[in-house]
């Protein structure tokens, strides 16, 4: 296999995707810097909420990034009835990011410094859902937030839910200037071909997918968040042994939150003009913030197309 690093000493805010035919398996890896700084600065979250919505981010990457559908979104949510995080939503479309937490401020002092996933969440469940735009067509499955993490939540909902052998890592870090780099791999079994043959037939014992998933498990976590290591460099190092591995075309990543005044607009737009009204200050202005962004918009109600 001939692996050819990008041209910047600096590999970040990318996702790259691999397939190995002769194992019958893809995958996708990823690496976010300044585009989860720009999600996580708009809200100045506690460094517990920072990480977990920095996993997220990286989940929703790795996954949203298999999307053939190029104006597809995947979009991730949790919900809880007992903990800290009373709501987690983050989403992928053409590859850019957003994301937001809702938590209990006086729950999360009370926590551990680092509270385990049961902690931030108690009861809780994720939910991830594929909207396709090309046919409009939804999928979602929904699996409890066991485990330790949102990884491993991640990773049952494709085993449970598509019945399909998967294996997920995240790690994580913060550089000399305190900013947190996040990273991903994502390891997918898929039988008969790049699309998979009917799912009942795979197997999480298959010897293939064995052999992928132990060499996955070796990757370090600090690997996964070194920008200066390519992300060719990491699908080396986990399968030079291999006669073919196909790196296939990357994806840069942005932060990309959709919210703007005409949008906003729009959506007051659905509301009654009685309702739009009562919204409305005493100059007329009705504010909306936006959760992921942190942004406030003032529209004007007389301005909102009828």
């Amino acid at each position: 296999m001939t692996i050819s690093p990008p041209g910047s000493p600096i590999d970040i805010d990318r996702a790259l995707g691999f397939a190995i035919p002769a194992r019958s398996a893809r995958g996708r890896i990823v690496r976010l810097g300044p585009a989860l700084a720009q999600v996580l600065d708009a809200h100045a979250y506690p460094p517990a909420i920072e990480a977990l919505l920095a996993e997220a981010l990286v989940l929703a990457a790795l996954v949203g990034s298999t999307l053939k559908d190029s104006d597809g979104q995947l979009t991730m949510q949790t919900r809880s009835e007992s903990g800290v995080v009373q709501l987690l939503v983050c989403d992928y479309r053409g590859g850019e990011l957003r994301g937001y937490v809702q938590y209990d401020a006086d729950k999360l002092a009370e926590a551990p410094e680092q509270p385990t996933l049961f902690a931030l969440f108690g009861k809780g469940y994720l939910a991830i859902t594929f909207d396709l735009a090309t046919t409009g067509e939804r999928y979602q499955g929904i699996v409890p937030l066991d485990g330790d993490t949102l990884a491993a939540a991640a990773q049952s909902y494709f085993v449970q839910s598509e019945q399909i052998p998967s294996m997920v890592r995240v790690g994580m870090a913060r550089g000399a200037d305190g900013a947190l780099v996040a990273g991903g791999l994502f390891l997918q079994h898929l039988p008969e071909g790049e699309d998979g043959r009917e799912r009942l037939h795979t197997r999480l014992d298959h010897p293939e997918w064995e052999h992928v998933a132990t060499l996955g498990q070796t990757m370090g976590a600090d690997e996964l968040a070194d920008p200066a290591l390519p992300l060719e460099t990491l699908v080396w190092r986990l399968f030079n042994e291999e006669d073919d591995v196909r790196v296939l075309a990357s994806t840069p990543l942005a932060r990309g939150c959709r919210c703007t005044a005409a949008h906003i607009a729009s959506v007051l737009a659905k509301f009654p003009v009685e309702e739009r009204r009562e919204m409305a200050d005493e100059n007329g202005l009705i504010h909306v913030d936006c959760a992921f962004c942190s942004i406030k918009f003032p529209v004007a109600a007389e301005d909102v197309p009828v």
